[in-house]
Parts: C-alpha cells; structure tokens; sequence
C-alpha cells in the first residue's frame, strides 16, 4: 500500500472491494460501467491538466509556505470585519471537531437535537440583542442579510402601496460600501429604485416603501436612528438596520425603537476574519413576517411523548416547495459558524460581554483623547469602536505600514481606525506613535484604559439581554467543554456512519484539508487589507480558480458566490448582463425542467426572469419535443435554460448536446447546475456539454464539510463570452472588466473555506478526481444492485445503470400503511441517516453513497434497508401499532418499566447485530411539527410558556 496516496485515504473502496463490487453489478471493470453509464459524446478526450498529486504531508508543508506569504498586521480597518478571539474551547471541541462539521442540515429532528440546541442558543442571542421577536438561524453575510431585509420588506408591503407601485428603498450612505453594491445587485431586477442619501436629511414621503440604516454607521458615528424610525412609521416607511452586533451590547436595540427588520454579522463573536469568510450573518424581524422570513428558523416543539423537542420550523417556506413563488433563494445557512458564534455568547455569558464591549469602547475613547492631545480632530461625536481621525491620509499609510498596521483610508484627508476586542494598551501606543511621527508632536503614553461617555444617552442600552440559563451557568472552560460534548452526542454526523444523501454528496473532509483554518496566518487576514499583504490568499485562491476552470472546461471562475444558491443567483445575472451588452434587454424567458432544484426557479425570478417549466418524459429526463416547443416559442426573448447534469433523477441524459443547441440556437444561454459534479470530474465537464456558465458546490463535489447546514460555497465558472461580467466588489478589484456588482459583501466570498477545495484537488490530482468520480458511480451502482427485488430503482440511463445517485421508490409501501418517512425514522434505530426523502419525486428516496463510503459501510446500509423492507412487508394498515410507526425509540423507551408494543425491546433497539457494536441513540421521539409551526416559538423561552390551557 503506497501510505503517501491521498486518493488511497480519500476512496474508500480497496481494489479487493473494488473487483467484488464490480462482480455484483456484472461488469468487468471501472471502463465498462462508465462506458454503459456516461455517453460517449461527452467524455473527455484527454486528461485534466492538473499539477502531479500531493501526498498529505507535502500539502500541508506546500500550505504552509503559502501561509507565510500572508502578512498578518494589525487590523483596525473595521467595515464589518473586526479581529476576535476564538476561546480555545470553540475552536478545539466545534470548529476542529468531525462531530460537529460533518452532520447535515437538521432535515431529520430526532438526530439533530444538539446543532438545534446550538442554533436555537444563536437565535436567543440574536433576539435579546436586535429586540425583536423572531430570528432566523443565520444567513450568508451582513450584505446578504441587508438584501433580504430590502426583498422582505418589498414584498410586505401594504396592499395599497403594491397597487399604487410603490418601489422606492432609501439606503443611509453611511452603509457599508459592499452592502451598498449588494443592494445594487439585487433592487434592479425586482423593480426597486434605491436611493442613496444622507439620513438626517430624508424627506419622508410615500414614495417610498422601505430604508435601511446602518448602526453604527460605516465611518464609526452613530446617528439617531430612534427619531428616524419615529419618522419614517409615521410616513408609513419600514425601517432596516444593520446593525454591529456588539455594539448592540452598549446601545439599545433597534428592535425598541421599532424598527422592522433588524441585520448583521456574528463574525465578531469569536469567528477568524479568514479574508472574508466565512461568517454567520443574523437576521432578526417581526413575528408578523414570519412567513417571508428568508432561510432557517429552529422552533421548539414537542415529541411523541410530549416532551421538548427541536426543529427547523415552517418548512413551507423551503424554496424546494415555493420555487417560482419564493421571496428568496436560500436554502441554506452558516451553521458552524452559527453555532461558534453562539457558544461564545454562552461561555462568556452576559456579563463577559459587557466586559468586552467596554473594553473596546474604552479603549476607543482613550484613544481619541491621546489624538486629540496631538492636536488631531476626531469628528464622531457619537461612537462605539471607531474613530474618524482628520489627517493627511498618504503619510498616516505609509508610517502605519511600516509599523504593519492597517487604518481605512475613506479619502485624502481622513483616516478611520476601528478598536477590537483584541486590541491591547500596547496596540494603541503603537498607534499614537505613528500620528506622533506624521505630526511631529508628542503625548504620553497609555498606561490604562479610562472610561469616557461616548453614546447619548437616548441610544444607550436599557434593556436586559441573555437572562436564560444557558447564558449564565457554562463559564469555566470544563463546564463549556461538557454542555458542547452533551450537545454533539445528540448528532448523527459522519464520524458516526454514512450519510447517503442523494443531491447532497456528503463525503470524507479529511483532516489534512480542515487543519490550515485554525492557523491564524490563514484567518486573521482582514478582507479589505491592501493585496501585497495577502499573497498566501492571491497565490491560493488564483490556483483554485484555475484548477476549477480547467475541471469545468470553462474560461474563468469567480469565487465570491459563498453557497449554491448564491451561484446559481449570479451566474443568472452574468447571462441577463452579457444580454444586455448585447442590447438584447428584452430576453428574460428562463426555461426550467419540472425536475429541477427549488433553488432554481426562486433564482430566476430573483435575476428578473420569467420562469418557463418544461415537461419531464416518462424515464424523467428533460422532455426535448417540450422544451424544442417552448425554445422556439420564446426565442425572441429566450435568456436561459437551468439544467442540471446529471439529471436529478441520477441519469446522465445522452440528449444533453442537443438540448444545450436547440437553447443556443434560439440566442439563450445554458446554466448548469453544479449539484451533480461529483459524476462528472474527469469523465465530461460542463464546457463539454454546451454549458456556457455551471455553479460548484464546494461543500459537495470539492469537500468543504457541510457543518450542520453550512458553510457552504458555490463559485461560478463561465465560458469565454461571459468572462468579462464576473462579479466585483467595491473595496478590492476583482471580477470581469465589465464586472457586474458584488454577490457576497467579501471579494472572494469564503476564502478560508477555500483552502479545503484547493487541497483536495491538490491531494487528488487529475488522476484521484477520475478515480473519485468512477467510484461514486461504482458504488451508487453497488447499492442499486444489492437493493433490486426489494426497492425499485426508479430512473436508470439507457442501459440500466445509475449515475452516482439513485432514487428508490416507496409509493407502494402505501398499501401497507407505510409513508417514506416513517422509513427514514426507522433507519435512526440502525445508526443511519436516511437519504434524501420525497425529493425530487414524493414518496421515494434518493441514495448517493459518494466515493468515499467502503464495501463494508455500504453493506451495512443495504442490510438495513433489506431488514426494514421485511418489516414493511409485515406491516397492515390497520395495526399502525408497528416497529416502523414508532420509530425512532429511543434509551428511555427501552429502558422504561413499561412495555406495551407489540414487539420486543430487541427488535425496537437491535435489528440487526452490528447495531449493537455501534449504537446511536436517538434523544427524542418523532416530533410533531405541526404542533411546532401553529406556536411558533424560536428562542429559549420554555415549551409550558406557550403550551394550549
């Protein structure tokens, strides 16, 4: 065995596992089942033009000299990216633990309690800091987050105001430049006019709808953003602020003053700047919108028993349901990051936060006092963390990066430094110290940190925060360590067992690939920081970008997309942009298969489109005389077709060339999807296909953990022609010459999370991502074969095989009273996750094994779903008392005095023996979302509080 392959750790079938599973399936060899499986007019000709792979150690030491290419200065740059301190205990038992980054979203309740607790934690905290009464679990970023905000309070508008066409958003110019150009990318297509102002000279008229203010805003200075609401709700105007969160410890809560929708980043709660990412963002409104609220809201429920339970609530308003109808695309959210952001409110509790805020904003008035005695003017009268210095800006830079210090440079003539938690008495004496040089005078230095008022006192903070327990009894680092472990024990993840999720690809994330995030050359690099001082990140990132171009057979890549739907979003954008430099304003028709991801619609509508479904056949591929029809019929005003490839019914359509021509032949462009690229690396490309723009999802194909439901990270990747519309940013130069506005608010989106991606294919090589490919095919198909007689596979490709996914279907289990997801609940009982349940077809499931699974995992789960099948078989519709309608059970069932089920405790707990060598125990029974969803309750508050009298 050659222990320097990474592919031999990363694959999980041994050549032995191999030879035997290629003799289930009756082929000779990996060539013949991808010969009967791919077509043979979009294979590759030639290998990807890839560097030799890296063994384990050599990345890890490449990595590090790259690593030192970063400078890590002192960061007082501010604009919503601050240098925090990760308490050792987050990082060592969350982010560096498999137990936590591996899970998958919480879809399946029963065996995700602990990331609900911890997510349900983040939305308390989010809650007593903004002062609203709902919050969701996370969002993408701060900009993102502001986007929504404006798309929510668009779409709430009065019903008088929609009829009159009301479409008017004022944004306060005081808002972070990256939000500013966020909002600009996403008003335009929905028919919002911004307005751009400053705040205290609004003229509140009813030709607006919505503002947004940024609090404090972005040069440090807090405005009166109480008499602004006042105002503007007179005026019937919905008010947004973006808001520092811990600022929010020293000033009162928007949600006091009434505002509508309150947004942020979490990124100072404990989480590593990272060059942008990634970061949790919050959003926080009113209960009344709770239906429009945009991604994740965790609710408390209860159980079969009646006990307190977790769930994601509301679930209606997935996109995977509203599609076309949706308010926004996410579908998904920044879970890890969530959850660190939340522990971190937990260990250092109410009081430790008032600590920290103090500190940062003593230290920023000690500061400002030291200046002034230089005879600097400091023009915020009101402030937090940041100060606006009047200086010559040129010399104050060149003395600061001589003593490797970043300030904000806003023009010629002022200079912004914002104070941090990390900040120290030594770090402002370095600072005086340059103003010192750039004036030629002198001041005494800082011995201690005094305290000076610095808020008004209408906006300082009245109001109690994170009163509940779980704020107030972890603050040792033993008691933290025990509540994080009694959480994760709660969680099936993939250190547990395999996670067959179809759609999903939830395969190994190896260690070699996670290590590099927790060193700080890697995450204190701040987003703005000029680029010579970030050449670990330039070097990584524009190998990254080239390595995926070259997968995709495309011309170039942005990174700045931080999740799938946030790719799909902007390759949409950059097709409706090369159309318009084309003068061809007027295309907007976006045909979709009726198959597709929910994500892809609600995109569509959110760049502007009108969405056309085009018919499924009865095999399920993507009906062609239908979509040739509607090509045809629309082609005066044709934009786009959405596909994804392979089908999401796991079948690598052989049409797919013809389809992508009948689109170009009718002046549209082809999106694909990315969702499925793990059946395609090394064996075909979008490029290859006719695809003219494809989104990846890292956190799948490229093995960025999924982390409980996020980070996730979805690049674009783009042919020749639409090159030049790559997205940009405000702050830093990135993207195309005629580069649309930002996606994400950082340049490059998640960087941090981008290392993963570069080291897996550095590790793999073009020769480990063919053979990874291969095995993800082999494997879907193993389990296909090993399934057949008991569940029918639904869709196969014309000679009867798999892609690297396969859909079972369980419709007929009906007559036996039994639903798919009582099938899913009972796989708990054997220590699996279920695979994907009802999507895309109701009542089947979608199984995809990843290359990464070995014969012996696959056997296991193949065994359980043979021994439940036996199960259904006895099962009647007129006994629902049966093992499957009960599942999960859990400890306290089986160890209960009390018996009553028709079975025994035996079958319940052990159905087979390898259960007993492994067993996982679900903490709660089914829970009862419809209890959940008709009293919503998403913070801490107890169960009995809203229990019917």
């Amino acid at each position: 065995m050659n222990t320097t392959s990474f592919a031999l750790r990363h694959i999980g079938p041994n050549l032995q596992e191999k030879k035997a599973m290629l003799n289930t399936i009756s082929v000779a060899n990996i060539e013949q089942l991808v010969y009967e499986t791919v077509p043979d007019d979009i294979r590759l000709k030639n290998e990807l033009d890839l560097a030799p792979a890296m063994s384990e150690q050599e990345y890890l030491n490449h990595i590090y000299e790259l690593s030192k290419l970063n400078k890590e200065f002192k960061s007082f740059i501010g604009l919503g990216y601050h240098p925090s301190n990760l308490p050792a205990v987050i990082q060592r038992n969350i982010l560096e633990n498999p137990g936590w980054y591996t899970a998958y979203t919480p879809y399946q309740a029963e065996i995700a309690q602990g990331r609900l607790e911890a997510l349900l934690n983040f939305q308390t905290m989010v809650i007593d800091l903004t002062g609203m009464e709902i919050a969701n679990a996370s969002l993408l970023d701060e900009s993102t987050a502001a986007a929504e905000a404006m798309s929510l309070l668009f779409a709430v508008r009065e019903r008088d105001q929609k009829k009159a066409g009301i479409n008017k958003f004022f944004v306060s110019d005081t808002i972070l430049p990256q939000t500013l150009s966020l909002l600009e990318t996403r008003a335009n297509p929905i028919g919002i006019e911004l307005v751009v102002g400053n705040e205290s000279k609004f003229n509140f008229t009813k030709e607006f709808f919505g503002a947004i203010l940024q609090y404090p805003g972005k040069d440090g200075q807090i405005t009166d953003i109480k008499t602004f609401i006042e105002k503007a709700s007179a005026s019937r105007i919905k008010v947004a602020v973006a808001a520092d969160i811990l600022s929010l410890i020293k000033l009162e809560a928007p949600g006091k003053f009434g505002a509508d929708v309150v947004v942020g980043t979490t990124q100072r709660f404990g989480i590593p700047m990272g060059y942008g990412g990634p970061h949790a963002a919050y959003f926080a409104t009113k209960e009344t919108y709770k239906r429009d609220v945009p991604g994740r809201i965790i609710g408390v429920t209860k159980d079969t028993n009646g006990n307190r339970a977790l769930r994601m609530a509301l679930q209606t308003r997935e996109q995977h349901i509203k599609r076309d109808k949706a308010t926004s695309n996410i579908c998904t959210a920044q879970v890890l990051l969530a959850v660190m952001a939340g522990m971190y409110a937990v260990y250092h509790g109410p009081k430790g936060l008032e600590f920290i805020a103090n500190k940062v904003n003593n230290s920023a008035s000690t500061l400002a006092n030291a200046l002034k005695s230089l005879d600097l003017e400091q023009i915020n009268s009101n402030y937090f963390d940041t100060l606006q210095i009047k200086a010559d800006a040129k010399k104050v830079n060149t003395e600061a990066e001589k003593q490797e210090i970043n300030f904000y440079y806003p023009n010629a003539e002022t200079v912004t430094i914002s104070i941090n938690e990390t900040t120290t008495i030594s770090d402002l004496n370095d600072i005086i110290s340059i103003f010192e040089i750039v004036t030629g005078k002198t001041t005494d230095k800082i011995i201690s940190i005094s305290e000076t008022k610095t808020i008004q006192n209408e906006l300082q903070r009245q109001s109690n925060f994170l009163s509940f327990d779980v704020f107030n009894k972890y603050h040792s680092e033993t008691e933290l360590m025990r509540y994080i472990k009694r959480l994760e024990r709660k969680d099936l993840a993939l250190n547990h067992s395999m996670i067959s999720l179809g759609s999903c690809t939830m395969k190994l994330n190896a260690a070699s690939e996670m290590l590099p995030l927790s060193w700080s050359s890697w995450g204190n690099i701040h987003p703005f920081v000029p680029i010579k001082q970030a050449q670990g990140y330039t070097t990584m990132l524009k190998s990254l970008e080239e390595q995926l171009t070259e997968i995709t057979g495309f011309e170039g890549t942005s990174l700045q997309p931080n999740s799938g739907a946030q790719g799909e979003f902007a390759g949409l954008m950059v097709i409706k942009a090369y159309h318009e430099s084309r003068n061809d304003n007027h295309r907007n028709i976006c045909l979709i298969p009726s198959s597709a991801h929910g994500t892809n619609p609600a995109s569509a509508v959110m760049a502007g489109m009108k969405v056309v479904v085009t018919k499924a056949s009865n095999n399920g591929n993507i009906d062609i005389d239908d979509l040739r029809e509607k090509a045809e019929l629309h082609k005066d005003n044709l934009a786009a077709l959405m596909v994804t490839y392979p089908s999401t019914h796991g079948v690598y359509e052989s049409a797919i060339k013809e389809i992508t021509q009948i689109i170009h032949n009718n002046g549209g462009q082809v999106y694909m999807d990315g969702a499925n690229m793990n059946a395609q690396v090394g064996l075909t490309n979008p490029g290859n296909i006719g695809a003219d723009v494809c989104h990846l999802n890292l956190h799948k194909t490229f093995a960025i953990p999924h982390g409980g439901g996020g980070p996730g990270v979805g690049p674009i990747c783009v042919a020749k022609q639409l090159v030049p519309f790559l997205p940009g940013n405000p702050v830093i130069a990135t993207g195309g010459d005629k580069a649309i506005t930002a996606i994400s608010a950082a340049p490059f989106g998640s960087s941090l999370a981008c290392i993963i991606s570069y080291g897996y294919i550095k590790m793999l090589g073009a020769k480990g991502l063919k053979q990874s490919t291969e095995t993800a095919i082999l494997n879907a198909n193993y389990i296909k074969e090993r399934l057949k007689g008991f569940y029918p596979t639904l869709y196969t490709g014309e000679n009867g095989r798999a892609a690297h996914e396969m859909i079972i279907d369980c419709r007929d289990f009906k007559a036996n009273g039994i639903e798919v997801t009582d099938i899913a609940k009972r796989l708990m009982d054997y220590g699996f996750h279920a695979p994907t349940v009802s999507f895309p077809v109701a009542g089947t499931m979608m199984i995809e094994p990843t290359e990464s699974e070995n014969k012996a995992e696959m056997d296991r789960f193949c065994d359980a779903m043979i021994s439940i099948r036996k199960e259904i078989d006895n099962a009647t519709k007129d006994e629902p008392n049966n093992v499957l309608k009960n599942a999960p059970h859990t400890m306290g069932m089986l160890t209960s005095d009390e018996w009553l089920l028709p079975y025994t405790r035996e079958v319940a707990a052990f159905p087979l023996e390898y259960v007993r060598d492994n067993k996982f125990w679900p903490s709660v029974r089914r829970v009862d979302d419809a209890y959940g969803d008709r009293n919503l309750i998403c913070s801490c508050a107890p169960i009995e509080n809203y229990m019917d009298a």
